[in-house]
């Protein structure tokens, strides 16, 4: 039978990168590195994305800006390096350095950070014309993004919900969003601060109207998104008030890169999780079910068989043994040891024993001619016969002369 043919083979969509608002080469040296390592960087909205080569999908390291403090530009210390290459990231938790190809580079980057933190073009840098209009750009795709998604501080919780997460991580801030207890599109603000070594929760709301987003106030204040909402609590209070943001660092996926045969690429692959094993094939013998031991006695050790001595050292014992026990249809061996006697060999009557067989006797004469036997002759005369009644006199006449020999 013929088989069927084999389908075409479709070649697999090649993935590119996202599309990022800037990108270069760029080294980087977190507190744990001992040294600068180059990595092909790439910003897309408030994360800083790092690949091994500029034609890698999959990122090796990402950066979150949410927790922006500044930027600095500080070379390191001791170091004969242009200082005009360096500067530094500093977060709220952590303390980033990079390295420029250039100063253009370094004077580009400082500046669309701060563009997407700001939500601002800068002003106090080192900028050509173009690159200033570039970042214009930038900004109007940021606010756009934005306005569609949720900030990061937002979280689907109750009143009581949000007071426990800013008591329990006081690390990870102390100003939450949260859908308003009165239902449709209004929004409450939570914050947590402590005075005099008191909590003090406090408690806002943001009002929905139209596209606009009101926050209810002494002096109302209407913003364009809850960004905006959020960043009018952080200016108003000089950082006092810090967005929560939950550590998410650590993956739930596991993945790993693994280069194609087919283009020589590395491909970003996403480890699949164990399943329960193979199943077995419905065809062969069906294994045995596993025996459970739990509900079973434990069986007593084998005793060690009898020496040749005990053999014969062995003792009988009176009383039967004991019957056995049964439980879960086993029986539980007795430590008891009862030695048997070894059975008699049964005797035979011994056989008599045979005549010794002699040689015939040569009846030939000298001239080889066979003589002929003696008439009156017969095999009594081989084997002549001693009388019993001779033997019995000749023993009673020597105790008679031994008698006589001991009277004298």
């Amino acid at each position: 039978m013929a088989s069927a043919p084999n389908p075409p083979r479709v070649p697999k969509p090649k993935a590119t990168q996202p599309s990022h608002y800037h990108e270069s080469f760029l080294e980087k040296k977190g507190p744990s590195d001992p040294d600068y390592r180059k990595f092909w960087a790439g910003l897309q909205g408030l994360t800083i994305y790092f690949y091994n080569n500029n034609r890698d999908v999959q990122p090796l390291e990402k950066l979150d800006l949410r927790t922006f403090v500044k930027l600095t530009d500080e070379a390191p210390q001791g170091s004969t390096w242009d200082a005009g290459l360096h500067f530094s990231l500093v977060l709220r938790d952590q303390e980033i350095k990079f390295k420029a190809e250039s100063l253009e580079s370094r004077e580009m980057w400082k500046g669309f950070i701060l563009t997407v933190v700001e939500l601002c073009v800068p002003s106090n840098l080192t900028l050509l014309p173009g690159h200033l209009y570039m970042m214009a750009e930038i900004l109007a795709k940021e606010e756009a993004r934005r306005a569609g998604e949720l900030p990061s501080c937002f979280l689907k919780v109750n009143r009581v919900d949000a007071q426990l997460l800013l008591e329990r991580y006081p690390e990870c801030g102390n100003l939450l969003l949260r859908p308003s207890g009165t239902g449709a599109d209004h929004v409450s603000v939570t914050t947590r601060q402590v005075f005099c070594g008191k909590p003090i929760v406090r408690h806002y709301k943001v009002k929905r109207e139209g596209s606009k987003y009101v926050i209810d106030v002494e002096d109302s204040f209407s913003c364009a998104s809850l960004d905006a909402v959020v960043d009018y609590f952080v200016s108003h209070t000089k950082g006092a008030l810090v967005p929560f943001l939950l550590d998410d660092d650590y993956q739930k996926v596991l993945g790993y890169v693994e280069a194609d045969t087919e283009n020589g690429e590395s491909v970003w692959v996403v480890a699949s999780a164990p399943g329960p094993g193979p199943a077995p094939p419905t065809d062969g013998p069906k294994p045995p079910p596993p025996v459970s031991s739990q509900n079973k006695p434990p069986l007593p050790p084998l005793a060690a068989p009898p020496s040749q001595e005990e053999n014969y050292n062995y003792v009988t014992p009176i009383g039967d043994p004991p019957t056995p026990d049964y439980e879960n249809q086993e029986v539980i061996l007795s430590r008891r040891l009862i030695a048997m006697k070894p059975k008699k060999v049964a005797e035979h009557p011994a056989k008599p024993l045979k005549p010794p067989i002699l040689p015939r006797p040569d009846l030939r004469g000298h001239t080889g001619i066979p003589a002929r036997k003696p008439p009156g002759s017969s095999c009594q005369a081989l084997f002549p016969t001693t009388r019993l009644g001779d033997v019995t006199a000749e023993l009673e006449e020597k105790l008679q002369r031994r008698r006589r020999a001991l009277e004298q």
